[in-house]
Order: structure tokens, then sequence, then C-alpha cells
């Protein structure tokens, strides 16, 4: 009797059987996976073989080239050409508006905006109205979203509730009973109007934030609380010294919201403060525009513009800075 060694199939190559079980077998490393092709891990509407072809990639750099340069025109063109007649007289704005200073530079149209026409008075009002209502937003936001996601009461599914449900109304349906809310709020008996609470205590009723602050402390680990209540830390000490630390990303966002839509605001601002003295650029820069020199007034928007850009631009890394778990979780 003879043994014969067991047959492989015709498309089973022996070196490759050996290969491919030797690692199994006799306990050796598993073969490295082989990288996948450039084409397969870089997948576009132009391909890497494509892209390597001088007649193709050429002309679309070239393409890319002016797709940028026509977002940058669209973006930044107004606020060059704004800043631009914001120091060219009146007439060689009204001339030729796309000339390059024709006559000259005006230096003194700044001057005289800032100066003359207030515009560092509205300027401040305007910072108060935001910083007021930045930080009125914060507070309510933070502390409603504390209480409804991790003080947790019983009752916190019937308030988010109410809350998102305001969220379908309008906002210029409920401008008639916030005017006569405070025109004679309850509890107070003294109209609000022409101070700066008619402005501020209205910007805290913001739905949207309660409820993207409440999602942000939703996904932050309850694991940290627990151990924070059974090292003795209480309600507003969990809240200050481990929840805020960890929610600067959202603090961030809520804060640019809040900013922007303060800064921009104009029709509550202007049924609130009839007083000039009280509005903020976005009410008075309308109202003087008629009594107003066109050079100058192109002087008082650009100030008004480039003053949150640069804001903006210098404290960006603070408003978006994503701090993690930084603040609680040490080591």
């Amino acid at each position: 009797m003879t043994l014969t060694s067991p047959t492989l199939p015709e498309t089973q190559d022996p070196a490759a059987l050996v290969a491919t079980e030797t690692p199994v077998a006799l306990g050796g490393r598993r073969p490295r996976r082989r990288s996948k092709p450039e084409e397969q891990q870089d997948r576009g509407i132009v391909s890497v073989a494509d892209w390597r072809r001088a007649r193709i990639r050429r002309p679309l750099r070239v393409l890319h080239g002016l797709l940028l340069a026509g977002l940058v025109v669209l973006g930044l063109g107004p606020m060059l050409w704004l800043a631009k007649s914001a120091v060219t007289p009146t007439q060689d704005t009204l001339r030729t508006p796309l000339a390059l200073f024709p006559h000259g530079i005006d230096w003194a149209n700044l001057a005289t905006a800032w100066s003359t026409v207030h515009i560092d008075l509205y300027f401040g009002n305007t910072v108060i109205i935001a910083a007021g209502s930045w930080f009125v937003q914060l507070l309510v936001a933070t502390t409603g979203g504390y209480a409804l996601s991790v003080l947790r009461p019983k009752y916190a599914w019937v308030v988010e509730a109410l809350v998102l449900s305001t969220l379908f109304v309008p906002a210029i349906v409920l401008l008639v009973p916030l005017y006569l809310t405070v025109l004679n709020p309850p509890l107070l008996h003294t109209s609000l109007i022409n101070t700066f609470w008619a402005v501020w205590l209205p910007a805290g009723a913001n739905a949207f934030n309660i409820l993207l602050v409440k999602r942000f402390f939703d996904s932050l680990p309850r694991e940290v609380f627990e151990a924070a209540r059974t090292d003795g830390a209480g309600t507003f000490r969990l809240f200050w010294s481990i929840v805020l630390p960890m929610s600067k990303p959202i603090l961030g966002v809520v804060s640019v919201f809040a900013i922007i839509a303060s800064w921009k605001d104009f029709l509550w601002p202007l049924l609130v403060l009839p007083n000039p003295a009280l509005q903020p650029l976005s009410v008075r820069l309308p109202s003087i525009q008629s009594t107003t020199e066109l050079d100058v007034f192109l002087a008082a928007l650009a100030i008004s513009t480039l003053i949150p850009v640069v804001l903006f631009l210098v404290f960006q890394r603070v408003f978006l800075r994503s701090a993690g778990l930084g603040g609680a979780v040490k080591g």
C-alpha cells in the first residue's frame, strides 16, 4: 500500500500556500498587508495618474488660481472699496468710483467721522450693548443647559419641550408683547425704555443657545460628575469648577453667535432706545446718512466695519479654541 500526497488545486501555487499557512501553523508573524494603490487611497474627480500629466495638471492649477482670485475679489472686494472710499474725497468717489486715489488721500474723513459725527459715542454704545447681551445669553444658556442636562429634574423633559416649542414662533410675532413687557415689566413697575436693560434682558431668552449648550453637556462624561459628587462637590462647585472648564468650545461658539447677533441688530434697539445718545451703530448710521457728507459717511461705515473684523481676528483663538477635557481631567 503506497501513500500519496494530497493533490493541490490547479490554480493554487504551493509556494503561496506555504506562505499563507506558515504564520498560523508555525506560530510566525502574519505578513503585512500591502498598502492600497494611490489611486484607491485618494479618489476624486481627477485621479492621481491624470494629475501627474502636465497637460491636465497645468490647466487645473490655473483654474484653481482663478477660482481663488474670484473668491478673494467677491469676499474682500466690497470691504477694500469701502476702505478706499473712506479716505477719498466725495467728488472722486462719485466721478470715478473705481479709480485709486485720483486726487490724493483725505485722512481727515476718519477724524471727522470719529469726532464730529460721534462715531466714538455710538461705537461705545454698541460695545456696551454687545457685552451685556453676551453675558446675559451666556449666563442663561449655561445655567439652563446645566439644569436640563446635568441636574436632570423629573420635569426636565417638559421644560425642554416648552423651550423647543418657542423656536417655532416667529420673532416678529413676539415683538409687540415683548415691547409691552419692557414698557411695564412685572414686579419692577418702572419702564425699561431708554435703558440698556431693555436690550440685555430679552437677549437672554434665546432657546437655540439653551438647547445647543444642553446637547453639548449631554456629551460630557458622567463619570467625571459622579467623581466630583463623591469628593463632596455641590451643585454650584460642580457647575463652576467641572462643567464650565470642560465646555470652552461651546462657550466660544455661543459667544460668537451672541456678539454677532447683537452687533447687527437693528429693529429692537430702534424701538427700545429712542434716545440717540444711547443708540448703537446699527441704528445711528442709517439715521445720519441724509445729513452727512458721502466721504464722511463712508469713513464712518469703514470704522464700524473694520473694528469688529479686527476684534474677531485678534480673539478668534479664544472663541474657537477647543480645550476638550483639559480643564477638568488631569493625568
